[in-house]
């Protein structure tokens, strides 16, 4: 019988097959560790390019709070303006009541009576002065709330003094301020409505 040896054949297809296993195994590593880098590199590209974003919308951010803070100031600036353009329009309206105030306060002051000190407050007329009587003094209040400029006349202090032969009667009377046009006003403005 013919014995052959078949040993050297089989050690040299497993040290093949062990090459190629090698050879795939090196392969297969390189292509991993190919991988692994594209990977990395492709995530790092993205982080790069979100962080040039992200800084590109704080640099717009700030340019807009720049700009917030700017028509902030504009408003200010501009109500400011409206404020004072109000109180301009106010004393342009009031500027003729104190002529009517004064031109009240001679109308009604009967004679024997005179002031020694008017103060407003708003729309709060102070009357400070003398009288001859208390009659004189009745006389005023009627007069006051007669008066279109002015209603409401509450007296607020009667002093009787001596001076020399003559007894005067110092007073206080406080009295609102009105403006006739500014009820009709009202009155066709809520008629209108």
């Amino acid at each position: 019988m013919i014995y052959i040896n078949l040993l050297p054949w089989r050690a040299q297809r497993r040290a093949q097959r062990q090459k190629q296993f090698y050879a795939t195994a090196v392969v297969a590593a390189i292509v991993g560790a190919a991988l692994v880098l594209a990977g990395v590199t492709y995530m790092n590209s993205r982080i790069d390019h979100q962080e040039a974003r992200n800084q590109m919308l704080q640099s717009e951010i700030r340019v807009l709070d720049g700009q917030i803070a700017r028509i902030r100031d504009i408003d200010r600036q501009r109500q400011n303006v409206v404020d004072r353009i109000e109180v301009i329009q106010t004393l342009q309206a009031s500027r003729p009541e104190a002529v009517h105030l004064f031109d009240q306060m001679v109308r009604t002051l009967p004679e024997g009576t005179f002031f020694q000190e008017l103060r407003q407050e708003g729309d709060r007329i102070r009357l400070v002065g003398r009288a001859e009587s208390n009659a004189r003094i009745s006389a005023l209040m009627r007069r006051v709330d007669g008066s279109p400029w002015l209603r409401d006349s509450t007296l607020q202090i009667i002093e009787t003094r001596q001076e020399g032969p003559l007894q005067v009667r110092d007073f206080r009377l406080e009295a609102l301020q009105t403006r006739p046009g500014a009820n009709d006003e009202a009155g066709s403005d809520g008629e209108a409505s």
